[in-house]
């Protein structure tokens, strides 16, 4: 949520940033016209009550036909109040309503555009030329099912398209992906969470996944509960409506846990595969720390992600992510594309977000410092989503046989195994 004085203060300003996200701009002119009337009324509100306090004091003090007087009064003063104080929380609801609607402001610096402009900061790595080594590559799933590895007939037959069976040597790469991401997130001083998958409607409304995203949500109305699309959810929640000392900030936490989504709309659209499913693994990394902090953290972030990716030696590109494609709680946002041979393209595989205190206001996450108390800021990125990154080491470090190159970082968690190879 954006701070309520910035509208008064500098209402253009807010316009701009709703112009670059595509949103609508008269949303701040109704805003501005429901503050003022949220303010009219606790004004009136609060008259009513001084004068309401004042006779209470006549009251004991009077006798006779005025006291008689002052008792009418004070019984339609009453009413009065009571009126008052029902058209504050009309206002207030009203005025918090329309405050939900707007996106976070979108940094300075943040290119301007859609989901289908892509802003390449930078590309690392080399993509192999495979027709040199005489084969032209295969994709992921032809990979997997050669390695009796990926089962997706059975995945829709027990749960429906876009799940998956993992098996054999392609789970035992999983479970080495988390070992070894656990380890990354530990080296980078990040403190192991097990979140819970299942949140209230707060948690979810809170970081901003009941707005723009609540149709790519699962919810559960018997128990009035969502399964979490991400970490990000149970990890921005778990300090709400709490006050962190300042001494204890910067706060990195590392979530691992199954992912959620229902990828509404997107019928069609990579329906092959591994790629786009209704379901995955995840870590997910989440700060907390100063407002001023946060673009240093989100560096730091970005650089984690970098340093994984590479370590896996997967070619990839940095991407400045566009105005429009930020999403409701992001101010800026960097994704890391991976290179998909089969593709002949990069492909997203890690995204991380600074949400400055736009999650901190609405989970009611402050801190307290010399200055006072005042809202935090949030960021998160992703360690690694284990599906994606499956499909880019398999296409990565396919060989002609079928067999797949296992990444040297990754070996340790094999058993020293360096090759998964097809059954014969």
């Amino acid at each position: 949520m954006l701070d309520a004085k910035l509208l008064r203060s500098d209402p253009d300003r807010i316009r701009r940033s709703q112009v670059a996200r595509g949103d609508s701009v008269e949303l701040v002119d109704e805003a501005i016209a429901a503050d003022l009337a949220r303010r009219e009324t606790i004004a009136t509100y609060e008259r009513l009550r001084a004068e309401q306090k004042q006779l209470g004091a006549q009251v004991a003090k009077a006798a006779g036909d005025e006291k008689v007087a002052l008792l009418a009064r004070t019984k339609a003063l009453s009413d009065e109040v009571k009126a008052a104080q029902a058209s504050v929380e009309t206002a207030e609801t009203t005025f918090t309503a329309l405050m939900e609607r707007f996106g976070n402001l979108v940094a300075d610096g943040v290119p301007t555009g859609g989901e289908d402009d892509l802003y390449v900061a930078e590309t690392i790595g080399t993509p192999r030329d495979f027709s040199a080594e005489g084969f032209t590559p295969r994709d992921h799933l032809e990979i997997g099912e050669r390695l009796d590895g990926i089962d997706m007939e059975r995945g829709a037959k027990v749960s429906g398209s876009r799940f998956y069976f993992l098996k054999g040597q392609v789970a035992r790469l999983e479970f080495a992906l988390i070992q070894y991401a656990l380890d990354k997130a530990l080296s980078y001083g990040f403190t192991p969470m097990i979140p819970p998958t299942l949140v209230k409607p707060s948690a979810m409304d809170g970081t901003g996944f009941l707005g723009q995203a609540a149709q790519d949500v699962y919810y559960l109305p018997a128990d009035d509960l969502y399964l979490v699309g991400t970490a990000e959810v149970p990890l921005a929640a778990y300090h709400s409506d709490e006050i962190l000392a300042d001494a204890l900030l910067p706060i990195h936490y590392a979530g691992f846990s199954p992912a959620f989504r229902r990828e509404a709309g997107s019928h069609g659209r990579d329906a092959h595969g591994i790629f786009r499913v209704h379901w995955f693994d995840k870590f997910e990394m989440f700060v907390y720390c100063r407002p001023e902090d946060a673009v240093a953290e989100h560096e730091k972030l970005l650089e984690f992600e970098k340093d994984f990716i590479s370590s896996l030696e997967i070619p990839f590109q940095v991407l400045d992510v566009a105005s429009g494609d930020l999403g409701l709680s992001a101010a800026r946002k960097y994704d890391c594309y991976g290179w998909v041979p089969s593709q002949g393209r990069y492909r997203e595989i890690t995204s991380t977000s600074n949400c400055t205190e736009f999650q901190a206001r609405r989970l009611n996450i402050r801190m307290r410092d010399a200055a006072g108390v005042r809202p935090i800021a949030t960021l998160n990125g992703t360690l690694c989503a284990m599906a994606r990154m499956i499909i880019v080491i398999l296409e990565n470090h396919q060989q002609a046989d079928g067999s797949v190159v296992v990444p040297e970082k990754l070996r340790p968690y094999l058993g020293g195994i360096e090759t998964l190879t097809p059954p014969r």
